[in-house]
Parts: structure tokens; C-alpha cells; sequence
């Protein structure tokens, strides 16, 4: 039988035990020591067509433009280019021949806007922002997101290019459809952003696989799996294959590893490796880029191949990133 006096005493004893072990958790996880924030301005982005997109986003920061407009702006060269056949205008088509695009932006505020599945619009990266600033949703699709387009000025423009169209009309002869992406020939940019102020931006976009399914969307529009960004932590981006990056909310991982004192070139690491280990990776590539408040950066990608470009003092460079596997 449970007196007044036991039930005290054990309850006593429980109060004591939970305190116990609350003062060891925290004593085996203590608090990371914080960054100090840089005021340096710097430009991480992937791939080498994140060479020009680094440089226009340096020419915007240093005419006073924020870090939100230097990863807009950036990422819209790329998305003008017809040469690059994975972002924008001159992208490689869905397998009905349709230029379908997918874009994200995210603020030092935590604000986000998305668009995706959009078509006919060069620059998506600037109706996603449109998004994020003019109405109180973060993602528009299909023709929704072309119907908001339009309203906001945008013009209507036909986007396969002669070059894309050849490929798709050779691709047709097999018709052949196999969902991996493939680094050497098509893949996303993501770009962050930190201005003189210290405030971390970051921008993704992308015409998505070749061939794909018509209506697919892959990781770039996706808040925490394309792109990631918490001013208070840092930020992080992902290209590849966007089906893994979508199973794991990558970035979004990567800024958490961040946030427990994890360096940015570990928590990329630590990001790839969680895929490595759950999915069937011999054919696909995934690449992260990260950056922390302090400056630091990290990037690390599931097979050889991936680089990124890094601005700082107006200086570009392009380095290749290392990775966990060999090519099979």
C-alpha cells in the first residue's frame, strides 16, 4: 500500500533522478561556442557557370546592393544563357519537349518564395522573389505561377532553344528514360550570398532534369532540400539529383548541424554520407555547398566532379570539391 509519506519520497527520488540526468546531458553537450559574424562580403555557387553569376552578384554587392539582391541577380546570367542548358532559357526540355522551371530565394529574415513546374518566364528566380514579397504564400506552381508572372510584368517567351530542341529530337530516337541526373551536362546553380552587413542570402534555380517526366519538380524549389538559409546559423545549397536531396531535406540538415557548432565542411560530409548509407547512389550525383555566419565554407559531393565558385575581395575561383566515392 502507497502511504502519503512513500508517495512523497518517491516522487522526491524521481525529481532528483530527472535533475541527475538533465545536468549530464548537458554537461556531455555543451552549448557551441558562438561564430563571430563576418562583415567580409563573399559569394559561394555552384558549378563553373557560377563563375559569371558570382561576378555580377560582386558587381551588385559592391554598388550597395543587399545579399538578397546579389543572389538574385547572380543567378539571373545564368538563367539568361543560352549556352548553359540546365538553368533558364536554353534548358534541356521535359520528355514532351516542354521547358519547365523551378526556383527558390530565401532573406536573411527567414522570408522564402518558390515557384515551380513554370514555363515560358526566363527568369523564375525573379517571380519566386515576387512571391516571397508580394503575396503571403512562399510557392506558386504551373499555371498558376505563370498566371502571377504575367501580372507582374513578366513576358511570355518561348524558351527551348534550336540546340536544346536538336538534343531532345536526338534523345527522342531511343526515348530512353532514366531519372538520374548526370553532373557533367546538367545540373542546378544555388548561390549564398553574405554582404557587408553580415546578412546570408541564398537563391536556387533550375530547368530540372532532361527528359523527365512532364510535371516533375525536383529538390531546387523546395524550402530545406534545394536551399536553406537562417541568418542566425548560416546557409546551405544542393544540386544533383533532386529525388535524394527531397528524401533528406539536405540543406535544411546541414544549417541544423551547423547550429550544434558542426563546421560547415562536416555537416556537408554528414549530409552526403546520411544518403550514401539509405539509397543506391552508384549513378547519381549530389553536391552541397554551406556557409556559416563567420565566412567559412564547406562542400563535399557523393562522387568527383562537383566544384563550386567562391568570390571574396572581387576575386573568383573555381574549386573542386571533394567527395566520398569513386565513380563506379
Amino acid at each position: 500500500m502507497t502511504t502519503r509519506r512513500s508517495f512523497l519520497k518517491n516522487s522526491v527520488a524521481l525529481t532528483a533522478g530527472a535533475s541527475l540526468l538533465t545536468a549530464c546531458a548537458t554537461e556531455q553537450k555543451p552549448a557551441p561556442t558562438p561564430l563571430m559574424r563576418s562583415t567580409t562580403p563573399k559569394i559561394i555557387s555552384t558549378w563553373n557557370h557560377g563563375i559569371p553569376a558570382n561576378n555580377e552578384a560582386w558587381r551588385i554587392l559592391q554598388t550597395g546592393g543587399t545579399a538578397l539582391d546579389a543572389v538574385e541577380g547572380g543567378v539571373m546570367v545564368v538563367e539568361a544563357d543560352p549556352e548553359s542548358m540546365s538553368v533558364g532559357y536554353g534548358g534541356l526540355p521535359d520528355r514532351d519537349g516542354n521547358v519547365t522551371l523551378d526556383a527558390c530565394i530565401m532573406d536573411h529574415l527567414g522570408n522564402a518564395g518558390a515557384v515551380c513546374f513554370l514555363q515560358h518566364i526566363m527568369h523564375p528566380i525573379a517571380v519566386a522573389r515576387k512571391v516571397m514579397e508580394d503575396t503571403p504564400h512562399v510557392m506558386l506552381a504551373g499555371e498558376g505561377a505563370l498566371k502571377f508572372a504575367l501580372e507582374k510584368g513578366f513576358p511570355k517567351e518561348n524558351l527551348l532553344t534550336e540546340a536544346a530542341k536538336k538534343a531532345w529530337e536526338e534523345w527522342l530516337i531511343n526515348a530512353e528514360y532514366k531519372p538520374t541526373a548526370n553532373w557533367e551536362n546538367h545540373d542546378t546553380i544555388g548561390m549564398i550570398a553574405q554582404d557587408k552587413l553580415g546578412n546570408i542570402c541564398g537563391s536556387c534555380t533550375t530547368s530540372g532534369m532532361a527528359y523527365k517526366i512532364h510535371g516533375r519538380v525536383g529538390d531546387s524549389p523546395i524550402i530545406g532540400a534545394g536551399l536553406y538559409v537562417d541568418n542566425e546559423v548560416g546557409a546551405a545549397v544542393s544540386t544533383g539529383n533532386g529525388e535524394l536531396m527531397m528524401k533528406t531535406l539536405g540543406s535544411f540538415l546541414i544549417v541544423e548541424f551547423m547550429r550544434q557548432g558542426i563546421t560547415p565542411q562536416a555537416a556537408c560530409e554528414a549530409a552526403v554520407d546520411r544518403i550514401a548509407k539509405k539509397y543506391e547512389t552508384k549513378d547519381m550525383q549530389v553536391g552541397y555547398l554551406a556557409m556559416d555566419i563567420a565566412g567559412t565554407v564547406g562542400a563535399y559531393a557523393l562522387h568527383p566532379g562537383f566544384n563550386y565558385a567562391h568570390t571574396l575581395s572581387g576575386d573568383t575561383t573555381l574549386i573542386d570539391s571533394p567527395s566520398r566515392e569513386p565513380w563506379a
